[in-house]
């Protein structure tokens, strides 16, 4: 007997069973993912986010669907975080910086001045030392995908232009509550001041704090030009998201479903990285416009931020896996050596 599939749904089948296998694909449920993240739905990570789920669906013949909570709609990072190591939150994208306090050796990526262009941060996050730092996870309840862009951090205070190290001084700038972050701001006698995102805006409106560190896009993204005045370019550190899925959840899945979700977010990584970019150098020329005052750092002071910085990481490599030290130290020679 001969089976004829007729219309889209028809060649969907066909089209997930050449690319998965006939098994793989009889293996598909209906499923629905929610993922939360806390950017605003105008933010690269959100476009990342329905890349993705357009990939998802396509993949899975529309039996997969994600559900995108931006915002903060499903609690603070590490909130999202406990819901995925508990199974009652399906995935997250959240900056691995805040990753540290279930694997701290994800600190290793925030250390001050390590990379200088995007093309070293990918290099650095999609070779060995990315690959080590994900194997980590599954014994924490987490499986991590791929690395997005968030890009290079930048200051924004009330105060004055930071021109130098020096500018710094008694700054109440809101960082990360992350000990990587807290340790590099007070090496320039700033008052650094842990604080959850959410809670940020506010702060800067009632001059709580004086400043805080993002990149350009979450600047712009979260209106930050309206309390701010200063935005000095020290791409001090580069952030990045990190695809994460609930263990329990992925367990759950088929070999083809597991396939399908780490395919589209490879996929989608690329797409994310791009317009991320994009975005963040047109996100340069709002903010002026939005009447923020930018300034660049001159490359010889910057040269004097990263020795002030130097002792940070040798203080944080102690406590770290020594392997993944070494591993570290090894592949920043490797992506320096690459050409812009």
């Amino acid at each position: 007997m001969r089976v004829r599939f007729e219309g889209l749904a028809g060649a969907a089948i066909i089209a997930i069973a050449l690319a998965i296998g006939p098994a793989a694909a009889q293996a598909i449920q209906e499923r629905t993912i929610r993922w939360g993240h806390l950017n605003n739905a105008d933010h690269p990570v959100s476009k990342g986010v329905q890349k993705f789920a357009e990939i998802v669906a396509a993949k899975s013949g529309g039996k997969m669907k994600v559900r995108e909570y931006p915002a903060n709609q499903l609690g603070s990072e590490m909130q999202q975080q406990s819901a995925l190591r508990a199974g009652t939150q399906e995935m997250q994208s959240p900056a691995t910086t805040s990753l540290v306090g279930i694997v701290k050796d994800f600190g290793l990526i925030d250390f001050p001045f390590i990379v200088s262009t995007p093309q070293q941060a990918d290099a650095l996050l999609d070779g060995p030392l990315g690959s080590a730092l994900l194997a980590k996870l599954p014994e924490k309840g987490l499986v991590g995908l791929a690395y997005w862009d968030l890009g290079f951090r930048n200051v924004t205070n009330s105060r004055r232009p930071i021109t130098k190290g020096e500018d710094l001084d008694g700054i109440k700038i809101r960082v990360i509550p992350n000990p990587v972050y807290l340790e590099t701001f007070k090496a320039f006698n700033a008052n650094p001041v842990p604080m959850s995102f959410s809670e940020l805006y506010s702060a800067l409106e009632t001059r709580t704090v004086d400043g805080q560190e993002n990149p350009f896009s979450v600047i712009l993204s979260n209106k930050f030009f309206e309390v701010q005045k200063y935005l000095s370019v020290t791409n001090h550190t580069y952030s990045t998201n990190i695809i994460l899925v609930s263990k329990k959840f992925w367990d759950g899945l088929s070999p083809g479903e597991q396939k399908i979700l780490q395919d589209a977010a490879i996929e989608a990584r690329d797409y994310q990285r791009k317009i991320s970019r994009e975005q963040a150098t047109a996100a340069i020329d709002e903010l002026k416009a939005k009447g923020m005052e930018i300034n660049e750092i001159a490359p010889a002071e910057l040269d004097r931020m990263r020795m002030k910085t130097k002792p940070i990481a040798e203080k944080f490599s102690a406590d770290y896996d020594p392997a993944l030290v070494k591993l570290f130290n090894g592949e920043l020679d490797r992506v320096h050596a690459l050409k812009p």
